[in-house]
């Protein structure tokens, strides 16, 4: 039986390829938003390079070998290699794999799977383990201690994503794990913190990105769509939206509700950057 396709994983390739398309970038990552940069679609590319530039900033002199995992496109992979880093990846995605691999070089060694199911060989070990916002959709109970079992002697572990908050109230934007429980499983991990440096207000105007996008451009897009829909296959358009009733008031609540902005972003999301090592190493 053929396994089904992911449509998240269609969802971020073509996101990649408009950006890519209109922009020229080719990472998914968030943009880091400086004071000096206005905060507009056409900085993005410049804001994920900041990103990508403050992320590999923090890597620690003598680091050589680096397993980036949750690669996405590739696009964090290329900019290490380039740089004269070693570097594999992990992808639990065949089609960012692919994008990967386009990105960052034929060459480049993916382990194709979530990482708390691939299965490493003995000696794929790494200066470092790092994790580009690709940290919240791991199993907390475990991965810091997977992380620990592919490091070197001496090694490190670097954590670049948002956490939630805990805040009163609804949040449209999903993802990220509790702090508190990030806090105490840190603590049982016996990892030292080397940095904790906390840039949600310079990633949150990425919201503000998104939120733009939907009114200006997804909200008339698919108003239009719905328009000659519902006027050309009526009944063909009162069944669609039935049958995906639900669906479509997720879609609309997340993004065209006016609630997925830079603000909801801060109140509900912590965005931490954390560089780790074992306890006395």
């Amino acid at each position: 039986m053929t396994a089904k396709v992911d449509s998240r994983e269609v969802g971020l390739v073509a996101g990649l390829n408009v950006l890519n398309f209109f922009l020229g970038t080719r990472d998914l990552h968030y943009g880091l938003w400086q004071d000096d940069l206005e905060v507009c679609i056409q900085n993005l590319p410049e804001a994920q390079r900041r990103y990508s530039d403050f992320l590999i900033s923090h890597i620690p002199d003598g680091v050589s070998r680096i397993l980036d995992v949750g690669c996405g496109a590739g696009g964090l992979a290329s900019e290490l290699r380039q740089r004269g880093y070693i570097v594999e990846g992990v992808s639990p995605s065949p089609l960012l794999s692919e994008a990967a691999r386009q990105q960052a070089g034929a060459d480049f060694k993916i382990h194709q799977g979530r990482f708390e199911d691939v299965s490493f060989d003995d000696n794929d070990k790494f200066d470092l383990v790092m994790f580009s916002e690709s940290f919240q959709y791991i199993t907390l109970d475990s991965v810091l201690d997977n992380a620990k079992r592919r490091l070197n002697p001496g090694g490190y572990i670097l954590i670049c994503d948002f956490f939630k908050t805990g805040a009163p109230g609804r949040s449209v934007i999903g993802g990220g794990h509790p702090i508190r429980k990030f806090m105490v499983a840190l603590e049982r991990s016996g990892l030292e913190v080397l940095a904790d440096e906390d840039i949600t207000r310079e990633t949150a105007p990425n919201l503000d990105i998104v939120d733009q996008m939907g009114r200006e451009l997804f909200y008339p897009t698919f108003k239009l769509i719905g328009y000659t829909f519902d006027s050309n296959h009526p009944w063909l358009s009162k069944l669609f939206r039935w049958k995906y009733k639900k669906k479509l008031r997720k879609i609309n609540r997340k993004y065209l509700s006016g609630e997925r902005h830079g603000d909801n972003f801060a109140r509900h999301k912590v965005y931490r950057l954390l560089l780790l090592r074992v306890a006395g190493k």
